[in-house]
């Protein structure tokens, strides 16, 4: 069970990038606006304000789609640089609170305020401290979820968009939660969602009848997680410093890749790239996996990966025909990575890797 006394606070800023944008640049204000790329580079919204929204338009979406469902759209290329500058700011804030702060993005961060003493240990009046410390000094907006846990936390964020705040008691747990949507639980997505509504599962409260047999049966390792999260039970830690799981870099392009072998070409320049970053890695763990990740022109994907302690461009290059051969089409998006050991790294082996891959 989530251990008494326990505050969590989750703060989400607001359609981030193009807040910063809209602070930068007023007359941006009150109209659809859009961060990402173009459309002629086949470029996606990486985030969009509120105007944008109510004409459907939504990160991750396609910025040609986008500009089709809101033909007055506004559309800023990225600037990375300000929004680092607006994160660490905001970074500085939570930490003038606690040193328990896991930040999950440039703009969103879960702090464990359990047991402090600022606003006489209310982690509702520090929330709403929090936010307008970030309204003041970022001059941007922030929402805020309190809850016993990180799943009720995250959850009671979204609850009062934008600029609000909602508040999970511990004694108010079993009940919101039964009412809550299956598709509110993070790790189920659409297709999750439309499997459980099949059997007549709606809510967590439905999802309760489910014995943990079942549900693994259903869903293998995930089902124990549904299990206890369709309860409120969420026993994660707020970690300060996260472990990095992964690295890639991929690239999508203007016009489709036609076949193979114009894959193969495009390869060398991905893993460039790759070691580019990986050499800036301040203290990488050895490597278990290579990956690589494709996308066709009909939106279907596929990722490959084998077990390799340090891949070279060959392992590469033979992941790549494992992928491509699943559906042998043009392809609009390739990825090349790695996964890390998720235990306890040999250091002699980290430093063997950083000297291969460097």
């Amino acid at each position: 069970m989530d251990k008494p006394g326990t505050k969590i606070i989750h703060c989400d800023c607001d359609c981030f990038y193009a807040a910063v944008e809209m602070r930068n640049d007023p007359a941006l204000r009150g109209k659809p606006l859009a961060v990402g790329g173009r459309a002629e580079t086949r470029g996606v919204i990486a985030t969009c304000n509120y105007e944008a929204r109510a004409f459907g338009v939504h990160s991750a979406m396609s910025t040609a789609r986008a500009l089709r469902l809101c033909p007055q759209l506004t559309l800023v290329p990225p600037d990375f640089r300000r929004y680092r500058e607006a994160s660490r700011q905001i970074l500085a804030i939570y930490r003038d609170y606690t040193p328990l702060v896991e930040p999950l993005s440039l703009d969103e961060a879960y702090l464990d305020v359990s047991g402090l003493e600022h606003c006489q240990g209310s982690a509702t009046l520090m929330a709403e401290e929090i936010r307008a410390r970030i309204r003041a000094e970022v001059r941007i907006t922030a929402s805020a979820g309190i809850a016993p846990n990180k799943f009720l936390a995250k959850v009671a964020s979204d609850w009062n968009k934008p600029d609000g705040q909602f508040v999970i008691r511990p004694q108010d747990v079993d009940a919101f939660v039964a009412a809550l949507p299956v598709g509110r639980i993070f790790g189920v997505g659409k297709v999750t969602a439309t499997r459980l509504q099949k059997h007549g599962v709606r809510t967590c409260g439905d999802l309760r009848a489910w014995d943990i047999a079942r549900l693994v049966d259903e869903f293998g390792r995930f089902g124990t997680t549904l299990h206890q999260l369709c309860r409120g039970i969420d026993e994660r830690l707020v970690c300060p410093d996260r472990i990095r799981k992964s690295l890639s870099v991929e690239t999508t392009y203007a016009r489709d890749l036609p076949d193979l072998a114009a894959c193969h070409t495009e390869l060398p320049a991905l893993i460039a790239e790759f070691h580019r970053r990986f050499a800036k890695l301040p203290a990488p763990r050895p490597v278990r996996q290579a990956m690589v990740k494709v996308k066709f022109a009909d939106f279907t994907r596929t990722t490959a990966e084998c077990v390799s302690a340090a891949p070279s461009e060959a392992v590469w290059a033979a992941l790549l025909d494992e992928a491509w051969t699943r559906r042998e089409r043009p392809v609009r998006l390739l990825g090349v990575g790695v996964r890390f050991v998720e235990t306890g790294a040999d250091e002699r082996t980290g430093n063997a890797q950083r000297d291969l891959f460097g």
